[in-house]
Formats: structure tokens, C-alpha cells, sequence
């Protein structure tokens, strides 16, 4: 779907909310392990994408990148937003709104991308300007032109940025790869 302005038309929304929903879901589980948080964050990014369609560009991007930086924005607001006592008053009130099959089917979604979130564990060491574009092309699978867009910076400065963060995650994983292995071999001798 090319026009935003179309979501007055719930089928038009519906159409383009099938063709999204899963890039967004990704999106959210590489980055929260928890099923009702990552539901909350889900719907709160295409009620965004609704409040906000008459600003999609298509000059400037896909609509798959123009939600991911719509996400990108909710889930940092979120965070940002809710304590730790917020966080658990949310996991309870959600599981109230999901039936079981949705939280199985987040679970998986949720197992599926831990190794993800080890990786986002190592990226949180990045700065910020950095982390982001390295998630939105090498997670979010967005080109880096893409990523641009959605962070609205140009693209030579998300190629910086992309080259600087790849750089530091290869000498963090070096680093920790070496020390989980030094470490398995302590324990091997201990045991």
C-alpha cells in the first residue's frame, strides 16, 4: 500500500496491517522477551501508524521502514516511560487480553529471537545513533538508505555509523566468544 491516507477505509488498514504485522512483531520481539509487552508494543505501533499516516513519504522510503521507525519510537518511549512496577502491572493486564493461543504463539515468536537479543544485549554497549542504524539494517533488514530514512539523517551519516557499530560488536562477540570459552574450559576442569 503506497497511500497512508487510505486508513479511514478499514479494509485498506486491514490489507496493510496483514502485510506489516509480522515485520513489526519481529521487530518488537528482538528487542522485549516478554509476550503481553511485545502485544502492547505491537498494536501501540500501528495505532501510531494510523495517528500519523498523513506524514508516510513514499519518496523517502518503504512503508515497512517507515513503521520501523515508528516502532523504534514506541519502543524507546516505552521503556523510557514504565518503570520495573510499570512493567509488571503491564504483564498482568495483558495477559487478561491475550488468550492462550496468542501467548504460545509469542513465545515462539519470543524463543525464536533470543539469540537476537543477545545480540541487542552487545549492541545496548553502542551509542545510541549507532545501535539504531545497525538495527535497522542488520535485525530489521532494512538497506541502509532505508534505515536513513526512518532516523531521518542522511545516508552517508548511517553509513558512519553502520561502519562504526559493526566494527564494535565483531570486537565485543571476539571478546565475550572468547571468554565463554575460556570459562567452559575452567568449568570442565572443576568438574
Amino acid at each position: 500500500m503506497a497511500d497512508m491516507r487510505g486508513f479511514d477505509d478499514a479494509d485498506a488498514f486491514e490489507a496493510f496491517y496483514r502485510e506489516h504485522v509480522d515485520a513489526v512483531q519481529g521487530f518488537v520481539a528482538r528487542r522485549v522477551a516478554d509476550p503481553e509487552i511485545a502485544a502492547d508494543l505491537t498494536a501501540d505501533v500501528f495505532v501510531a501508524a494510523i495517528e500519523s499516516a498523513e506524514t508516510y513519504t513514499p519518496s523517502r522510503g518503504t512503508p515497512v521502514a517507515w513503521l520501523f521507525g515508528i516502532a523504534q519510537r514506541v519502543v524507546a518511549s516505552r521503556w523510557r516511560r514504565d518503570g520495573r512496577e510499570r512493567r509488571m502491572t503491564a504483564r498482568v493486564r495483558g495477559r487478561e487480553l491475550l488468550d492462550v493461543d496468542d501467548i504460545e504463539r509469542l513465545e515462539q515468536r519470543l524463543a525464536a529471537e533470543q539469540d537476537s537479543r543477545r545480540l541487542y544485549s552487545a549492541m545496548s554497549r553502542l551509542s545510541a545513533n549507532e545501535r539504531m542504524v545497525l538495527e535497522l539494517v542488520a535485525l530489521d533488514e532494512l538497506s541502509v538508505g532505508e534505515a536513513a530514512a526512518a532516523l531521518g539523517i542522511h545516508h552517508v551519516t548511517a553509513r558512519v555509523r553502520l561502519h562504526r557499530a559493526r566494527k564494535r560488536i565483531v570486537e565485543e562477540f571476539t571478546e565475550t566468544t572468547a571468554s565463554e570459552i575460556s570459562q567452559f574450559h575452567n568449568e570442565r576442569k572443576t568438574a
